[in-house]
């Protein structure tokens, strides 16, 4: 549907989706996101104020995981107001600039989380494969610098995309395909060349997701040359048994990523609510799962944990 075009300043609030056809069943939702943020936000929370407060965790490794932990807290908290509102009180409406600080942030978080996660990659090869190294090669000063890089390196990626859209002229229905704002729903409304656009968030997409991933597997082959030269297979166990954590962080984080790309690539002719829900996992499993994952996998986490909660160790 077309209609006359309008700038930035004059474009009428979006309005957000919930589940399309499955509105009768929403406050479902509500209840099932609702449990998702509060074990995101806690469990976050707790995991940096652990490591905070547990002098022994005051190391690379750690200063990472609290690093994936204040990100995903922010991928939480910028999705949190618009999907509440969306799925609790039904207020679908957001303006242009609400909505494109929201796309802003949530993508931000995304491509941080990437960095951290090859950050991670390369403390696991670094004190796998050079561990008489590790403690010259990853000292506080460089794991400051490159939580730094992660951070303007983000930054730089997303910062354009905000103006890139704000120049074009909009005709066609504001609706949006989910209840927050994400760049490959937003590109769908402008009637105006997006040539531009287009090919900005391809390089993106493969200069951060492409090259991290392609790092982040090389640093596991290398690991894995590693790990079969060593000759106890017990030790070998043990070994890679301190890789478990990240790989299944990588791995909720990626696939629910390739999920979503190919349901809007293969799956045209799927339900809307199909390619809804994809994507509320691809933003709400991560954070919640990383802390559940670290808490039961890394001893010193869970048994402060338990400490926490119920005063004594497990």
């Amino acid at each position: 549907m077309e209609g006359n075009p309008y700038n930035s300043s004059g474009l009428p609030p979006f309005t957000l989706t919930g589940l399309p056809g499955l509105e009768s069943s929403q406050h479902w939702m509500f209840l099932l996101l609702g449990a998702l943020y509060i074990v995101s936000i806690v469990g976050n929370a707790l995991i940096i104020f652990i490591i905070k407060e547990e002098q022994s965790l005051h190391q690379p490794m750690y200063y990472f995981l609290s690093l994936l932990s204040v990100n995903d807290l922010g991928v939480s908290l910028s999705t949190l107001p618009t999907v509440m509102a969306t799925f609790c009180f039904h207020l679908r409406k957001i303006s242009f600039d609400s909505c494109m600080a929201q796309m802003f942030f949530i993508h931000l978080f995304s491509f941080m989380e990437s960095g951290i996660l090859l950050a991670m990659s390369f403390d696991r090869y670094v004190a796998i494969c050079n561990p008489l190294c590790y403690a010259t090669v990853l000292t506080d000063a460089r794991v400051l610098s490159m939580g730094m890089s992660i951070i303007v390196r983000s930054f730089c990626m997303v910062f354009p995309l905000p103006f890139l859209l704000k120049r074009l002229p909009f005709c066609k229905v504001s609706v949006l395909s989910h209840a927050y704002c994400l760049h490959p729903d937003l590109i769908r409304l402008p009637c105006g060349d997006i040539t531009v656009n287009n090919l900005f968030g391809l390089f993106i997409v493969i200069s951060t997701f492409g090259v991290d991933s392609a790092l982040i597997l090389l640093s596991y082959v290398l690991i894995l040359h590693s790990v079969l030269a060593i000759a106890s297979q017990r030790e070998r166990l043990k070994t890679l048994n301190t890789c478990v954590s990240h790989i299944c962080a990588v791995l909720i984080f990626y696939v629910p990523m390739v999920g979503v790309s190919m349901a809007a690539r293969y799956g045209r002719h799927a339900p809307r609510y199909v390619h809804t829900l994809m994507s509320l996992i691809y933003l709400f499993v991560p954070p919640m799962l990383n802390p559940v994952i670290y808490s039961i996998k890394t001893k010193e986490i869970h048994q402060r944990l338990c400490k926490i909660l119920w005063g004594t160790k497990c």
